[in-house]
């Protein structure tokens, strides 16, 4: 996960529509270059005023957030939620953002890094557009919402337990009733949290309302610049590709689990699943990547790693904070500090292929953020899109599940992997399909809440697991499971840009594969000892940070326009 500012996530566009006007010339009109230059001119001002205000105010809230997941901090929460504050009012000056409209709408801007910067800028006015009062509330509440789940801890049998115990209890325990209190013990998460999610999602809304749309989640669509109905069709789409395959390769899964816990397939439940949502694959016995990560240092094998693609993570990692401690949040992310090379990620690292996979991850993230072009005005330095960060991230990410990359940095033999390579073949297979299903629940999960909060949301989350996962509902279970997802409750309206990141992570693979290695098989890119391959996502993908929209830097990178096309191939 990346962490991006709620009040800039409207410019995360989704591509730019510039505005444009016809403007004829009439009698006694200054000529359009005295237009062009007055405007230009203007908007620069504007842009280094903003700057001036804003960067500091956002490198101090990144130490903020940074100190208050590290360190737990009642303190730093209740400061974060201020400094936010503070530059949701920048952006929500109403002045400014006429003044915005107005250059946009007059369409004299022609320098095209001025039109992006002016999109960028209009986009996140127009979704801070709100009542003080409100946005403090949303501000504050959120805080709090996050606060919480850093803290929380379940308990199984009256002894608190850590997300990481959860994990190891669900990936190895045969007894079904300890693995439901296990699973419980997550959830329970849900019930503290609930009725806040709920409100935010009100406030949300009626923030939404009052600048013109219809809800939160269709506002934050079109400042993303996605059609809610495009975007609907997508998923929908994916939903029958995937509903057969899925079901396919689920009955061997079913199969397997059920002998090893001595029930029948149509009696698993969701913690007989070795991840608390299912959006990971589980281990059903034909691999067990964790045994070749058991003894390995991973902070120095996925570091060397990136310095063999040459990717050089220098500070990245030195700055970074990837251990458990007492307080510190238990999940995973990247952030860009200052926007001029201070990237760290937060990580809770432990011998294990989920956690290899997680720090590649976040890794996809920092380094696309640490070759962004730091020449490029403070506005465009950021990657062009949330999915275009996700992609390289994913792609990363994948890497545990490849017999390639697993034979050069683990020294695995050539027999080993021979051994493993048919069976990594149907686990990363595997691992798409159960996240494609669950990327469906949470995507419609959302669309339907903002559109209804009232509704028995209980029943929906489990109607809709049932639907696109094909999961045994817990019977008499009546609880808010769906709260216990952190992104739903405080990274709303974003998880659909994770699984628009695995299209456009198959598709520059196959492009990488194909047209720079010259070979049809996606699974034999490694990255190791390739080192045109990181030159080129640092020339075709990184260093164009937001200075490119998400559809000019996919064609930039790959010649074509994004589609599930690779996707298909690789996995369908």
């Amino acid at each position: 996960m990346r962490i991006v500012w709620i009040f800039l996530a409207g410019a995360l566009v989704f591509g730019c529509a510039t505005g444009t006007s016809q403007v004829t010339q009439e009698q006694g009109e200054k000529p359009m270059v005295d237009s062009t230059a007055a405007a230009e001119a203007e908007l620069r001002q504007f842009i280094d005023h903003h700057v001036d205000k804003v960067a500091p105010l956002e490198k101090e809230m990144s130490l903020a957030y940074w100190d208050a997941t590290t360190l737990g901090s009642k303190e730093k929460y209740q400061g974060l939620a201020g400094l936010e504050i503070q530059v949701r009012k920048v952006y929500a000056n109403t002045k400014e953002y006429r003044q915005l409209k107005r250059l946009r709408t007059e369409g004299h801007i022609k320098d095209s890094l001025l039109r992006r910067q002016l999109d960028v800028l209009y986009l996140a006015y127009e979704g801070n557009q709100m009542d003080p009062v409100l946005m403090k509330q949303i501000v504050e509440l959120s805080t709090e919402v996050q606060q919480d789940f850093n803290e929380y801890q379940g308990t199984v049998d009256g002894k608190q337990v850590t997300d990481n115990d959860i994990s190891e209890i669900l990936e190895s325990e045969k007894n079904s009733d300890k693995r439901r209190k296990a699973w419980e013990a997550y959830k329970s998460r849900g019930a503290i949290v609930r009725d806040k999610v709920v409100a935010l999602v009100k406030l949300r809304n009626e923030a939404a309302r009052r600048i013109g749309y219809r809800n939160f989640y269709e506002m934050s669509l079109y400042q993303l610049e996605q059609d809610p109905k495009e975007l609907k069709q997508i998923f929908d789409d994916l939903a029958q590709q995937t509903e057969g395959p899925f079901a396919q390769i689920m009955l061997p899964v079913k199969g397997k689990l059920a002998k090893h816990f001595g029930v029948q397939p149509d009696q698993l439940m969701p913690w007989h699943y070795t991840d608390p949502f299912f959006q990971q694959a589980p281990t059903v016995g034909q691999v067990d990547l964790d045994t070749l990560f058991k003894n390995v240092d991973l902070e120095h094998l996925i570091g060397d790693f990136f310095k063999d693609a040459d990717i050089d993570p220098a500070n990245i990692l030195a700055q970074s904070d990837l251990y458990e401690k007492k307080d510190k949040m238990p999940h995973a992310y990247c952030m860009h500090v200052d926007r001029s090379g201070d990237v760290r990620i937060l990580a809770n690292l432990r011998p294990s292929e989920k956690w290899a996979s997680t720090l590649l991850h976040e890794m996809g993230h920092a380094v696309y953020d640490k070759y962004i072009d730091p020449n490029l005005p403070w506005l465009l330095r950021q990657p062009s899109h949330a999915f275009t960060t996700e992609a390289v991230a994913m792609l990363f990410g994948r890497m545990t599940r490849s017999p390639a990359w697993l034979q050069e940095q683990l020294d695995l033999p050539p027999e080993k992997i021979a051994e493993i390579s048919s069976d990594l073949r149907f686990a990363d297979r595997l691992a798409m399909l159960v996240f494609a299903r669950w990327a469906l629940v949470v995507t419609n999960f959302e669309r339907q809440m903002y559109a209804n909060p009232d509704q028995d949301l209980n029943k929906l989350w489990w109607d809709l697991k049932t639907k696109y996962q094909m999961l045994n509902r817990p019977p008499q279970r009546n609880q808010p499971d769906w709260a216990s997802k952190i992104h739903i409750a405080a990274f709303p309206v974003y998880y659909h840009n994770y699984m628009l990141g695995e299209m456009m992570a198959s598709q520059l693979l196959d492009h990488m594969a194909t047209k720079i290695v010259k070979t049809d098989k996606i699974e034999n890119i490694s990255f190791a000892e390739r080192t045109e391959l990181g030159k080129f996502l640092m020339e075709k993908v990184f260093k164009h940070g937001k200075s490119l929209t998400w559809q000019e830097l996919v064609v930039h990178a790959t010649g074509e326009s994004l589609s599930a096309k690779a996707f298909a191939k690789q996995f369908l």
